[in-house]
């Protein structure tokens, strides 16, 4: 009680701005708090979700992302909003983030990630990336593609809450609920696996149960939160 009490007790408005000031850490990708990136761009450009901007110095233009070639507008097309970025250009500070989620920094050396599109903040320009439906699935399961990203740079991703990495190994393959799986390595087999036998709950929708596999050698990130998004495109 006296906890909660005390977090009521008015703050100074100087200890307030001074508490909760922007940091800099000298990094061209940082984190000021677990839900906001911070990017700083010198004449350069990045992509990120759209709608994540929240704030920005600088001269920065902001512009929906074209897809590319032909066959990467057509799967921008079936997985709707969850592929849709923006293209930032120019020079300043940008700062992101997306419905208080927590954010996680990764830096790929000539590598490769499999990243759930829902769950991908933003990521360089320097890498090459391409949506992967994954195998098994069909184009009405909708959801089941990811954003592979691959080279040099940087990639943040969200979770909600913090993330588990689960290791994968040969013969001991890894089943995970789609809408809890946040990202993979690259070099796995995957699958989708639609159970008819799990019994619904009273109450939740009937119906088939979809859970992906992995196989090979590997890892996955999994988040603590079954996150639910509406298909379109080529769903709904």
């Amino acid at each position: 009680m006296g906890d909660s009490v005390g977090a009521r007790v008015p703050v100074r408005l100087g200890d307030f701005v001074a508490a909760h000031a922007q940091q800099d850490t000298g990094g061209t990708w940082q984190l000021e708090s677990k839900k906001m990136l911070e990017i700083h761009l010198d004449n350069s450009t990045v992509f990120t979700k759209m709608g994540a901007m929240i704030g920005y110095y600088g001269r920065l233009g902001f512009e929906c992302a074209g897809a590319g070639s032909a066959g990467k507008f057509l799967k921008t097309m079936a997985t709707g909003e969850k592929a849709a970025t923006t293209k930032v250009t120019g020079s300043g500070i940008l700062y992101s983030a997306d419905q208080g989620k927590e954010i996680t920094i990764l830096h790929l050396d000539n590598e490769s990630i499999f990243v759930n599109g829902s769950d991908c903040l933003a990521y360089s320009d320097s890498l090459a990336w391409d949506i992967v439906l994954t195998g098994g699935a069909s184009m009405m399961a909708g959801g089941l593609f990811s954003l592979k990203l691959s080279g040099t740079g940087y990639v943040a991703i969200t979770t909600h809450g913090r993330p588990l990495v689960l290791g994968v190994a040969p013969n001991y393959p890894l089943f995970t609920d789609p809408n809890a799986t946040v990202a993979w390595s690259e070099g796995m087999q995957t699958s989708v696996k639609t159970d008819v036998n799990l019994k619904t709950f009273i109450g939740r929708a009937s119906g088939e149960t979809l859970q992906m596999r992995f196989d090979g050698q590997g890892f996955v990130v999994v988040q603590p939160y079954e996150e639910v998004v509406a298909a379109s495109g080529g769903g709904s």
